[in-house]
């Protein structure tokens, strides 16, 4: 996955640049105002020392981040204008007048829930009264069971990772998966860390947050605070038998595939026919359990702690997951927590803004429908689709040039490579939202019909079919992802846009660095990952290599492993493991997307822009796709969570491993980015 932003969703709009994908008719004259990448330069810094901010330092400068956010960067300027554009189309629909059950009166009833505050303030926790009274009434253990099946269904976090997902080794196939779940800080590691980072947040977690919570669903501070110590306790116990980040890259190990009966012994206090039912996951018989030492430690908890203290659980995270969308102190001390203490945001969004995040998080195919139509034309699309095939054979190319895999199993990367379905721009068939039922009413149970909605949404494709046309992301999305049980990349139309700027002022050498490297390339590198590889051409989990193939493999891999371990941020390395894969689909298209670019008449022709040369704009606007910044507590987060390495550190950390890189802008030994040829990666 590219994941260029931390934000939800965007929007794509006509005040920004879509990218041309046929290239070579683009106007490659000097542009002294609006040139993407110049503008941004900060030429007081050497590019050999820190090339992230030689190429966006001005912007960096220029753009401190605002108080309300935990990074800011390109993508966020993106989505400030298609707020305002969502802004006016929710604004509409309030006074429409529109038929029950249509989008229109879905959309405005949302937003008018949501920024009804004075209803919101009067009704404090009352929206949650039928699900409290849930909890209220659990009496044993099978009374539990059904209230974690339920609050599942409602987006509530249980112990119960259940949900439907494609057989990694039948990939035609939906089977229920069990994962590791139910702990509430991001990472299981933050239980265990002693960095800075993680024993502040555990500590505020601990003394601060969980008795507020607690004091706020009514208990006394006393109570408050003795139940968040023992809450504590159960997570704790749960996630020190949760994998680690990097354990959970292995796609053999998190595939245990067992019959029901097998499940009933690894979790014998569990009636699994029965949670299932009520989960609407109906006549399942087998499972994929990811990680079977966890639900091992789940049976344990489920007897070593009292009914009592598993009700204050589903109580907390309850109230935590409708927080949100809920009255001031519940709201304010959720933001004060997951995104003061977790991000180091210092003021929420302007409540409007929440509003339509919430909504285009749970409706945004309904929103995307309308965007597409007047932003996103077919013969922009066609233009994405047809620079897709100029990667699908230069990535060809390399493979054929590669000195470490052998004939035969090459054959097989070529047709698998044939095989990558992308998908560009939008859906060509939505979902449908009709049984979704959106009022006037509470906030919280518009949000909670929404979760169930998309819950059953889920559950009813068991037992049938893979629906191989079905998108993962919303059109407006400023990001894209790659399927290794599909084996398609998805190219949603918002990842392909450049603030301020349209489509004559931009020259190949930009657009191939921003496109085709940062988003094409790496998508379809992702196939040919560490844990991509592993799945054939289509999508089944299956060895396909030849074993001499993988080991050279392994060890060019171990190499950018060692490479980004070397990193280090406040005290954080980076982990080479759990990043390899990212990392190696930012190395594979930065190389490839090059070597497209080389086939342009702009690189043929070698005129500068500028004063700057097409290959050097070609690595500037690369870069330009990780512009932004983030605040010490959200780099820290992501470090100890996210398979990404720091925004910053993808584009200097592959670039010390491209020649090409070192020629364009005089690389010498005792630059910072300098690296021994010797220690340079090269994969694909």
């Amino acid at each position: 996955m590219t994941t260029k932003t931390n934000s939800a969703v965007l929007i794509i709009s006509s005040a920004f640049f879509l990218l041309c994908a046929g290239c070579e008719s683009h106007n490659n004259n000097a542009y002294a105002d609006n040139d993407p990448v110049f503008k941004n330069m900060d030429t007081t810094i050497k590019p050999g020392d820190d090339f992230f901010k030689y190429a966006n330092g001005a912007w960096l400068k220029k753009n401190p981040i605002p108080p309300a956010y935990a990074s800011w960067g390109i993508g966020n300027v993106v989505e400030e204008e298609l707020r305002n554009r969502m802004k006016k189309i929710n604004e509409d629909a309030l006074t429409a007048n529109a038929s029950k059950g249509s989008n229109t009166q879905k959309i405005g009833d949302f937003y008018y829930s949501g920024m009804d505050t004075v209803a919101i303030e009067k009704q404090g926790l009352s929206p949650l009264k039928d699900e409290l009274t849930k909890i209220d009434q659990i009496k044993d253990i099978n009374g539990l069971i059904d209230a974690f099946a339920h609050f599942r269904n409602i987006g509530v976090k249980t112990p119960l990772g259940a949900s439907p997902g494609q057989d990694s080794k039948n990939s035609e196939k939906i089977i229920l998966q069990l994962d590791q779940s139910g702990i509430g800080l991001p990472d299981r590691d933050y239980y265990f860390n002693t960095d800075e980072h993680s024993v502040n947040v555990r500590t505020d977690y601990q003394q601060k947050h969980l008795p507020t919570v607690f004091k706020l669903a009514g208990l006394q501070p006393e109570a408050a605070a003795a139940t968040a110590k023992k809450v504590y306790d159960m997570e704790k116990f749960l996630a020190d038998s949760s994998r680690k980040l990097e354990d959970l890259r292995d796609p053999y190990k998190n595939y245990n595939k067992m019959p029901v009966a097998n499940l009933n012994k690894l979790v014998p206090i569990v009636n699994w026919a029965s949670a299932f039912e009520k989960m609407d996951y109906k006549n399942v018989d087998t499972v994929i359990v990811g990680q079977p030492e966890y639900y091992r430690a789940l049976n344990k908890a489920l007897t070593a702690y009292s009914i009592a203290d598993w009700k204050n659980y589903l109580l907390k995270n309850l109230v935590t997951a409708f927080s949100p969308y809920l009255s001031k102190p519940f709201d304010q001390e959720n933001f004060r927590f997951y995104d003061m203490v977790l991000d180091g945001s210092k003021e929420q969004l302007p409540r409007w803004k929440r509003v339509l995040d919430a909504e285009n998080g749970l409706m945004g195919e309904v929103l995307g429908q309308i965007f597409v139509k007047e932003y996103f034309p077919e013969k922009t699309k066609t233009r994405y689709v047809n620079l897709v095939e100029t990667m699908r054979a230069t990535f060809k190319e390399h493979i054929e040039k590669l000195d470490w895999m052998s004939p035969a199993t090459k054959e097989k990367a070529y047709y698998k490579l044939s095989k990558v379905m992308p998908k560009v721009g939008y859906p060509d068939k939505w979902k449908d939202f009709s049984t979704l039922e959106i009022n006037r009413g509470p906030y919280a149970l518009n949000v909670m019909r929404a979760n169930n909605w998309w819950h059953k949404y889920h559950s009813a494709k068991l037992g049938k079919p893979v629906d191989r046309t079905e998108w993962g992301m919303t059109p407006q999305t400023y990001n894209a992802y790659y399927n290794p049980s599909n084996n398609e990349i998805v190219l949603p139309a918002g990842i392909f846009t450049i603030p301020g700027a349209t489509d004559e002022d931009i020259d190949d050498a930009v657009i191939y660095g921003y496109a085709a490297a940062s988003t094409i390339g790496h998508e379809m590198t992702h196939g040919f990952d560490d844990e991509g590889r592993q799945f054939d051409a289509k999508g089944n989990l299956k060895t396909w290599w030849l074993p001499q193939d993988s080991v050279k493999f392994t060890q060019r891999a171990q190499m950018l492993i060692n490479q980004f371990n070397g990193y280090s941020i406040y005290g954080l390395h980076i982990n080479g493991k759990a990043t390899q894969g990212e990392n190696i689909a930012d190395l594979g298209g930065i190389v490839i997307g090059l070597d497209a670019f080389k086939k342009t008449d702009q690189y043929k022709e070698g005129k500068t822009i500028n004063g700057l040369t097409p290959v050097q704009r070609y690595f500037l606007g690369y870069a330009l796709g990780w512009l932004g910044q983030d605040r010490q507590e959200s780099l820290s987060s992501q470090i100890l969570t996210n398979p990404h390495s720091p925004g910053f550190m993808r584009v200097n950390g592959p670039f010390t491993d491209v020649p090409e890189f070192y020629e364009a802008f005089h690389i010498k030994k005792g630059d910072k980015m300098w690296l021994a040829p010797d220690k340079r990666v090269k994969i694909w």
